[in-house]
């Protein structure tokens, strides 16, 4: 019961940030289209949002451990819902880091639950993040288009999401940090292990390699679809549906009754 009331107290903070998340998915493209931008100008926004992610999400983990992983998750909420593309990248890369640390310190050094139960948090979590997805692109239809108020409206229905997420954080959540560490000297070590591992620094590439095509996509498939009349947030839950489908069958396929490897 211990553990269960811990695990509420992640996702109450963590499905919300998510679902705000993935309202934005269906319509950021078009969003800049209805303030007149160019493709040109979009495609520069995109990059920014794209390479600070990259850059933020490199740095994210010691500075999430000096300034404590409450306060990082908190901060997720307040840039997006006050500053723009850029910082929203940094808002992504607190998303998909800061939230897992947190939980892991607590789970393991203030609950003293035993570690083997975390991956049981972390995969309830993913399956339910891709029905947020789903979902959340069925909204972002619903207010956008149906009821005809405009690219702006899921952009607008995130903010309570946004704010829902950060006050359970602030109510329920302690603070944890990690330790000190010199960010250069991090950054030295996780280099050297890369260029010393072929396997990871082969998997890291095809990794990249496979991350590029799909930020092609993301950034190709509302110009394409969307002067057809398509549906966008009803073909976005489509593409999360897809997602959620090939991680049920890889899980299928590498389980005990196939033994197929990765």
């Amino acid at each position: 019961p211990a553990f269960r009331r811990f695990q509420r107290a992640y996702y109450s903070v963590y499905f919300p940030a998510l679902a705000a998340d993935w309202l934005q998915g269906p319509f950021l493209y078009k969003l800049y289209q209805h303030y007149g931008f160019l493709e040109g100008q979009i495609v520069v926004l995109y990059i920014c949002g794209f390479a600070s992610s990259v850059l933020f999400g490199s740095f994210c983990p010691p500075l999430i451990d000096a300034l404590g992983r409450k306060k990082s998750c908190v901060l997720l909420d307040y840039l997006v819902l006050v500053v723009g593309r850029f910082l929203g990248g940094l808002s992504t890369a607190l998303l998909f880091s800061a939230l897992e640390e947190w939980y892991v310190h607590e789970h393991v050094d203030r609950h003293d639950f035993p570690p083997e139960w975390i991956p049981v948090t972390f995969s309830r979590a993913a399956f339910w993040n891709n029905i947020i997805a789903v979902g959340a692109g069925g909204a972002a239809e619903l207010f956008a288009d149906w009821l005809a108020l405009g690219p702006v409206a899921p952009f607008m229905v995130s903010i309570p999401l946004l704010v829902l997420s950060g006050g359970f954080a602030v109510r329920n959540w302690d603070e944890n940090y990690g330790r000190k560490r010199a960010l250069c000297r991090t950054k030295g070590e996780g280099l050297r292990r890369l260029l010393a591992d072929r396997r990871i620094l082969l998997l890291g590439t095809i990794q990249a390699l496979f991350e590029s095509i799909i930020y092609i996509f993301i950034f190709l498939w509302t110009p394409v679809l969307d002067p057809h009349g398509a549906p966008l947030g009803i073909v976005f839950s489509a593409f999360m549906a897809s997602s959620m489908l090939g991680s049920s069958l890889y899980r299928l396929a590498v389980s005990k009754r196939y033994h197929l490897q990765p």
